[in-house]
């Protein structure tokens, strides 16, 4: 195994999305490989690398990482995105918990058949702006990150949060002046703003094209 940071997934976002954010915030370079068809997934499995027969994989330090939440705590305690105490850690995780929640339900759109969709997203912009991003707005209330006095694993998750938020609804902060400002300083920030060019290793929505091999690649649980 190399000493390299290498991300075994889809090339889409997905739940490895949040990962990329993180080591790109971090500073951290990796490489990533993109699994397209089936045999490299079940080479993985052969091999022993996948715990629970899951992707995402990342390896990082002679690891062989799985379970999203614990590759992004280990990379935020790594890279010191994850408080300084205990108490900080906890709000960080509810922050956290609350963004990756928001993001779960409308990753679930590509999967959803076309007459369900316009339900599915009235249910997210109401969500959006009834139960997340209110919580999100009153934590920047008297500070420009969301948990002390410095760049968290929670403002990265917001940040992605949001801005695929406004994927879908482009004036959906317009009520909450507190993350507008949120949004503006962090994009400014240096590794971010890198990480927003073009080019970079973030990803676009998923088309169809991405989950036709996803479902390939996973065909036992597509069945």
């Amino acid at each position: 195994m190399s000493g390299k940071v290498v991300l075994h997934y889809f090339n889409g976002r997905g739940k490895m999305e949040s990962v990329r954010w993180l080591l790109a915030a971090a500073g951290v370079e990796f490489e990533e490989v993109f699994l397209t068809k089936r045999e490299q997934y079940e080479k993985l499995l052969n091999d022993g690398a996948l715990m629970f027969q899951q992707v995402p994989m990342v390896e990082i330090d002679g690891l062989q990482l799985v379970q999203s939440k614990a590759i992004l705590n280990y990379i935020a305690g790594k890279y010191n995105l994850y408080g300084k105490d205990l108490k900080e850690r906890a709000m960080i995780d509810m922050y956290t918990e609350g963004a990756i929640d928001l993001m779960e339900m409308f990753s679930k759109l590509p999967f959803t058949p076309p007459d369900e969709k316009q339900k599915l997203l009235d249910g997210v912009e109401s969500k959006a702006k009834e139960r997340f991003l209110p919580v999100f707005e009153k934590g920047l209330a008297n500070s420009q990150f969301l948990v002390g006095n410095q760049l968290s694993r929670a403002d990265i998750h917001v940040l992605e949060a949001t801005l695929m938020l406004q994927e879908l609804f482009p004036t959906i902060l317009s009520t909450f002046p507190k993350l507008q400002a949120f949004q503006v300083s962090m994009k400014a920030l240096p590794r971010i703003k890198k990480f927003l060019q073009p080019g970079s290793a973030r990803k676009p929505p998923p088309d169809e094209a991405l989950i036709k091999t996803a479902k390939e690649v996973l065909s036992h649980i597509f069945k």
